[in-house]
């Protein structure tokens, strides 16, 4: 699984286990509801600044988004 798809399934737990829509977590996270749906699908790549704000929208470590839930 690429880091990309761990990401999406983190995010999309996040979203789910807090009661967000797409567009609520993409304005906590400073992104565009685009851009944020395209990492949710895994369908692009995050940069470290796309990353870390998604780490600050959501309160989660870039690591803790990066880990795969199972671990």
């Amino acid at each position: 699984m690429e880091s990309k798809d761990i990401l999406a399934l983190n995010l999309l737990r996040f979203r789910n286990d807090n009661n967000l829509s797409q567009e609520e977590l993409a304005w906590k996270s400073g992104l565009s509801v685009k851009g944020y749906a395209q990492i949710e699908r895994a369908e692009v790549q995050s940069s470290l600044k796309t990353l870390d704000k998604l780490s600050r929208g959501t309160g989660l470590s870039v690591l803790a988004l990066l880990t795969h839930p199972s671990i």
